[in-house]
């Protein structure tokens, strides 16, 4: 993909994410406003549908800025948004950065109140992290655990994600369990959100591992 820049495109970011059923991307002009987003369920075929989403998205423009989801979430998912935010940044010449999915889940829910970000972490585990809102700040790392120990530990807050139903029912209360990340959020994070390094935050180790020699 070789898109060439049009008249008068300058600064613009391009914001993506795998981490989940969702793949999400956006674009965004250099003053913050919003010039156009896809977002999909798809759940696999991530690889395939990325990007030719992120093509149709741009229609021509050239970012100078990519900001990747860098998890935790889908191993595979992550692999494959990390490794095209890689190539299309040197294609472009393009700025690279990081955000965490979970900080980027928790800006997709709706209003300004505290949430807890929980994903489904597989082995009936969930990555969460907490969050204010008003303005924007994560207020606990972020944690691979059972929805037992989830729901000690954040005993107020509402879940949102994939994994929210999850720990509501083990604490009791409501969540927003249909809830996925969307691109469009991401530059509701503040800057140092939106400048990790853009390789996998994982949580916990993957559960494929290299055979024994």
């Amino acid at each position: 993909m070789a898109p060439s820049e049009r008249p008068g495109d300058s600064a613009l970011i391009l914001c993506f994410d795998c981490s989940t059923a969702a793949c999400t991307a956006a674009l965004f002009a250099a003053d913050g406003t919003l010039i156009a987003a896809r977002d999909e369920l798809i759940s696999r075929g991530h690889a395939e549908r990325l990007v030719p989403m992120i093509a149709e998205l741009l229609d021509g423009r050239v970012p100078s800025e990519i900001v990747v989801g860098v998890g935790p979430g889908s191993f595979t998912g992550l692999r494959v948004a990390i490794a095209a935010a890689h190539g299309l940044a040197i294609g472009w010449d393009a700025t690279l950065h990081g955000l965490p999915s979970l900080a980027l889940l928790a800006a997709s829910a709706p209003g300004n109140e505290p949430v807890v970000a929980a994903m489904s972490g597989g082995h009936g585990e969930l990555f969460v992290q907490a969050f204010d809102r008003s303005p924007f700040a994560a207020t606990s790392a972020p944690l691979n655990l059972t929805p037992r120990d989830a729901a000690a530990l954040f005993a107020t807050a509402t879940p949102v994600g994939s994994g929210a139903l999850a720990l509501a029912e083990a604490r009791g209360g409501t969540a927003l369990a249909d809830l996925v990340p969307t691109a469009s959020a991401a530059l509701r994070l503040p800057p140092l959100l939106r400048s990790l390094a853009p390789a996998p935050l994982y949580i916990r180790a993957p559960d494929a591992r290299p055979k024994a020699a």
